[in-house]
């Protein structure tokens, strides 16, 4: 099969219920690193985190029919699998347990390919204005869902999703200003 540079959202979207494995790669290499820095802001080890990002794939390859296109967009639903993975990994009493003798971890990671400072995101959001640095402090890095955030803040889930996405369109802007300098 020819390799497609870009898809739009839907065709991706039938191409993997197809199970078409050019398509899944697509996935991957673009998605990976996002879903690692949301599982790795749960999951602050390494290896847990890469182990919880494979998994991750697996169910969303898995789970690929199941997905509702009416209900969430790809990126949200496959963000739900990887948040919930690493919620599920940190519960568990052998994340604990494990994580009782390990030594403090260095938090230079590689991130898809390209090595990202951990502490460099952090500094990033600090970047943002007041309003989205909070919205994404509540989001990714405590967890929240887009109801619990309209709710702690008071206002309108519709004006969480929108600042969300600014928020992160600027994060985007900063970070790729960052990694092509």
């Amino acid at each position: 099969m020819k390799f497609i540079s870009k898809y739009t959202e839907d065709d991706l979207v039938q191409l993997l219920k197809q199970r078409d494995e050019t398509a899944f790669r697509y996935l991957y290499d673009n998605y990976a690193s996002a879903l690692y820095g949301v599982i790795f802001s749960i999951v602050p080890e390494t290896h847990t985190a890469q182990d919880v990002l494979q998994e991750s794939f697996v169910k969303i390859w898995r789970l690929m029919e199941q997905y509702d296109p009416s209900r969430a967009r790809l990126f949200t639903w496959m963000h739900n699998i990887a948040r919930s993975g690493a919620i599920d990994a940190v519960r568990s009493a052998a994340w604990r347990n494990a994580r009782k003798v390990e030594p403090v971890q260095d938090y230079h990671h590689a991130i898809a390919g390209s090595v990202i400072e951990y502490t460099g995101l952090r500094k990033s959001v600090s970047k943002l204005t007041a309003e989205h640095r909070a919205l994404i402090e509540l989001s990714y890095f405590q967890g929240y869902t887009h109801e619990e955030i309209a709710r702690l803040e008071n206002i309108p889930m519709g004006t969480v999703k929108t600042r969300l996405r600014a928020a992160i369109r600027q994060l985007r802007k900063m970070i790729s200003i960052f990694l092509f300098a």
